[in-house]
């Protein structure tokens, strides 16, 4: 039973769900398949395997799979890559269980690529010391993990699972505990179901840019609702853009993925000059935030930014790269023939909701995994493919506490309700975010930023949407330096290395 109202709604003590998974990408049917066979529910905002940044990575799942690679060297390019920002325990907790992580894929189905004589293929990307990213049929991965864990769940009884429906607010009881999630179904009605324990799945934020690699849908609906709720947030203004996606024109933006430049394929501008070496020693294998900028300066400096994979890959682009071929044949450019047009968009946000060892939040009741979590495996700046190894990590070690845990009845708990922007409203922002909280970013642009955030809150108060970009923005103007994925022109140097919390309702940051 539960009671509403035009700001809140309620909802009583009584039957629930044991374990509610808001979010349906690899994160939350990873955890999903770890927790049988205890009960869980599963929310997926559209048929499940679609509109899942999951099912969109390329690259792969970055593990120390080689026998002359280690755990201790994948963590020590892990902490390389993250400017100083990534917490080394992480870093080798992820490391040491990615191997054991991968075989659990390959039990599900998943068909990585092997060589001729049946080990793993092992690609190199950049910022790694080794080869060692497991992929699909060049740039498939994500398609093929996605299907192979949808498969799975579809014949595990103890799943449940809703689609069309996504979360707008967290349950609470009158302590604060975290008592499930208040849903709105495809016809806008609402309503609340209760858990036991609630974890959050959702994915990231770069639908909140106008040029964005992710679905648009995923707009840092997690971070706002775990704000509102007082949940603790960590370093939300490093968003990585990735270098290459494809510049054609649609929303999302294709992804040329970086195996391509791990082959051999190089930048050029529109002068066919190769510029990568004017910016960075390592030239195309240069951590991701620096091969974004210089592509970026390159566009703005009027000369344009190509990706020529003409001789690195050739006539193999159809076999050895399905998805960025595809992609480029349906905008009518060749690749085999034709250099790519490329682009920095927003790909991945490094910042989140903060998790322990074991993903809990600082809210009881609350697991968080995936993408909309802020673990310190990813620093400033992400290691290539160590996202969806970030992913079934903490799924796994989420499942494993909750599977010894006695989960109690939740008790009465409420939330509020949130409003909307418009479609009017959200390319605004999305615009002003590209624009003032982009590649590079100064003062005066993120105080424009949140002034049109201060506008827009006027006239929908609380859009979760807006709550998050507002929080980037602030986040991005309080960090008066530049590390990693956040790049200040008015402040262009590196500073202390230090994380910055935001806790609710003061915003105010502090430093442990």
């Amino acid at each position: 039973m539960f009671e509403g109202t035009a700001h809140r709604i309620r909802a009583e003590a009584g039957a629930s769900v044991d374990v509610l998974i808001v979010g349906a990408g690899l994160a939350g049917l990873f955890l999903a398949l770890k927790l049988a066979p205890r009960h869980c529910l599963v929310i997926s905002p559209s048929t499940l395997g679609q509109a899942a940044s999951s099912a969109w990575a390329q690259g792969g799942l970055a593990a120390a799979l080689d026998p002359l690679d280690s755990p201790a060297q994948h963590a020590a390019d892990t902490i390389a890559a993250g400017a100083g920002l990534v917490d080394p325990v992480i870093a080798r907790l992820i490391a040491e269980d990615g191997p054991a992580r991968v075989r659990d894929l390959l039990a599900l189905g998943v068909p990585f690529d092997r060589t001729p004589d049946g080990a793993l293929a092992l690609s190199l990307e950049a910022a790694h010391s080794r080869p060692r990213v497991a992929r699909v049929s060049g740039d498939l991965a994500g398609k093929a993990i996605m299907d192979a864990l949808v498969a799975a769940v579809a014949a595990t009884p103890s799943i449940e699972l809703i689609e069309g429906a996504r979360a707008v607010s967290l349950l609470q009881d009158a302590n604060g505990r975290v008592a499930g999630v208040v849903l709105r179904g495809p016809s806008g009605e609402l309503a609340p179901r209760t858990a036991r324990a609630t974890a959050l799945c959702t994915g990231g934020s770069g639908g909140l840019f106008r040029v964005t690699t992710n679905p648009r849908e995923a707009q840092g609906d997690a971070i706002a609702m775990a704000h509102e709720a007082g949940a603790l947030l960590a370093d939300l203004e490093f968003v990585q853009f990735h270098p290459t996606g494809i510049d054609i024109g649609r929303d999302p933006a294709p992804l040329a993925t970086e195996a391509l430049r791990g082959e051999g394929a190089t930048l050029h501008n529109a002068d066919g000059r190769a510029f990568m070496l004017d910016y960075h020693p390592l030239a195309e294998l240069a951590p991701r935030d620096e091969v974004a900028r210089a592509i970026h300066a390159e566009r703005m400096a009027g000369r344009g930014a190509f990706l020529d994979c003409r001789q690195a890959v050739g006539h193999h682009f159809p076999d050895h790269f399905p998805t960025v071929f595809g992609a480029c044949m349906s905008a009518g450019i060749d690749p085999r023939t034709q250099m790519i047009p490329v682009a920095p968009a927003a790909h991945y946000h490094m910042g989140g909701i903060v998790s322990d060892l074991w993903g809990r939040s600082t809210l009881a009741g609350l697991s968080v995994c995936g993408e909309c979590s802020s673990t310190g495996a990813h620093g400033a700046n992400r290691l290539a493919s160590n996202s969806l190894l970030e992913a079934v990590v903490f799924s796994e070690r989420i499942a494993r506490r909750l599977n010894g845990a006695v989960l109690d009845a939740p008790a009465a708990s409420e939330a509020g309700l949130p409003t909307s922007l418009n479609d009017g409203q959200l390319l605004q922002l999305r615009e002003a975010m590209s624009a003032h909280c982009g590649v590079i970013r100064d003062a005066a642009g993120l105080t424009d930023l949140l002034g049109l955030c201060a506008d827009l809150e006027r006239e929908a108060p609380g859009a979760r949407a807006l709550t998050a970009a507002r929080l980037i923005a602030e986040g991005a103007l309080a960090r008066t330096e530049s590390r990693g994925g956040h790049f200040r022109a008015d402040y262009p140097h590196t500073g202390r290395p230090q994380r910055q919390f935001i806790a609710h309702p003061a915003t105010e940051r502090v430093t442990p």
